[in-house]
């Protein structure tokens, strides 16, 4: 028999009776181990599988001497790029982008709201016992938003940005998106040109080489100081430490990171008293969300369905180029 490995943190009841059906009638059984508790339980058996559909440790791969398709229940999958940690180079990698999309692009509009709203200087005048009223504000209605990142993340958030009534632009790699929200998309090579005029900056990026160090002291240099940076992609795409000097020195109004270098971020890292920054511990996209749990396991579902058939994977990953 045919055999797959569930390893997620988001199991239920329905989830698994979902998985073992889909699993059963395309000939295949099906064993599910939670994560991260069961990880010895599935290193033990990890030889047996042919498909697993998780985020097991990059390392374990190369004891999967049956293995053929790894779908990562993540969106990023930089951990699984390197050649040496298959066990041969034919195998399969896929992702799970497309679950993601609703769920960040709510949080990045949260946290460009609370920026625009003052919410920052909000919170740390209340915890100096203080009770101000900010003047003025700013909102999303008429704001210029740069979207460098244009895949389902940077469309869903797109698409709820333009109905807030702001003018939305969208920079991607090949310069073209099927996203109706965009009003114009233009390719990396003229994000300089957006920059200047932009009122935020958001970065919805894998962790590739193209990516590393897009948002450079160069290009951060021309935001205008009332622009405001945020980043739900990696924390490997920005110049962190020019961001730092940027945010200390008011040439920026604020940001709002989600993802940093290094993850954890040090107690004693200056991003943790920047003035106007939101911190959150890359939680923008987890599987908090039910919604998110849903989609992904219908994502890996009719992955699935085109593995048994033979069929090209929707969401198959070169490795070469990260995405």
């Amino acid at each position: 028999m045919r055999k797959i490995a569930v390893y997620v943190n988001f199991m239920n009841e329905r989830y698994r009776r979902q998985l073992e059906e889909a699993a059963s009638r395309l000939g295949f059984s099906l064993d599910c181990y939670d994560c991260p508790r069961d990880s010895g339980a599935l290193a033990e058996k990890i030889g047996d599988y042919e498909v697993v559909y998780g985020h097991p440790e990059a390392a374990l791969l190369k004891e999967a001497t049956r293995l053929r398709w790894l779908c990562s229940d993540f969106a990023g999958v930089e951990g699984y790029l390197p050649s040496e940690v298959w066990p041969r180079p034919d195998c399969l990698l896929s992702n799970s982008s497309g679950a993601y999309g609703p769920a960040i692009s709510e949080h990045i509009v949260m946290v460009l709201l609370m920026l625009l709203r003052r919410m920052p200087e909000y919170q740390a005048a209340l915890a100096r016992g203080q009770w101000p009223c900010y003047t003025p504000i700013r909102s999303v209605t008429g704001s210029h938003v740069v979207l460098l990142g244009t895949g389902d993340i940077g469309s869903h958030a797109a698409r709820r940005l333009k109905a807030l009534g702001a003018r939305v632009t969208g920079v991607c790699r090949g310069g073209r998106s099927a996203e109706p929200a965009f009003d114009q998309v233009l390719p990396v090579s003229r994000l300089e040109n957006a920059l200047p005029q932009a009122d935020a900056l958001v970065l919805a990026l894998p962790a590739t080489a193209e990516t590393r160090g897009i948002l450079s002291r160069e290009r951060l240099a021309l935001l205008p100081p009332t622009a405001y940076v945020v980043n739900v992609g990696r924390g490997s795409a920005i110049d962190q430490d020019a961001l730092v000097e940027a945010l200390q020195g008011g040439r920026l109004a604020g940001a709002a990171l989600d993802v940093m270098t290094p993850e954890p971020l040090p107690a004693d890292h200056p991003l943790r008293t920047c003035p106007n920054t939101i911190l959150t511990p890359h939680v923008s996209g987890n599987m908090a969300l039910g919604l998110t749990c849903d989609l992904d396991v219908e994502l890996f579902l009719r992955e699935l369905e085109r593995y048994a058939r033979g069929e090209p994977l929707a969401n198959l990953v070169d490795r070469t180029r990260g995405y």
